[in-house]
């Protein structure tokens, strides 16, 4: 649950980053921006699917 929170914190200020770097923020503000944004091409680039969408075998149903 904690995970889930601290990852939630970091996008929203990663997006809000973003967004203040786009308006003339600081450098540190453009930093983050530029990490974010790569983070999140990152993720647009990997393929679809979740840990499971490995191939499928199809086989008889006996493990004879």
């Amino acid at each position: 649950m904690l995970l889930i929170v601290l990852s939630a914190v970091l996008v929203v200020g990663g997006c809000a980053c973003v967004v203040w770097a786009a308006r003339g923020g600081p450098a540190w503000a453009r930093g983050i921006a530029t990490a974010t944004s790569a983070a999140g091409e990152l993720v647009r680039a990997r393929p679809s699917g979740g840990r499971n969408s490995g191939p499928t075998t199809t086989g008889d149903a006996s493990d004879g």
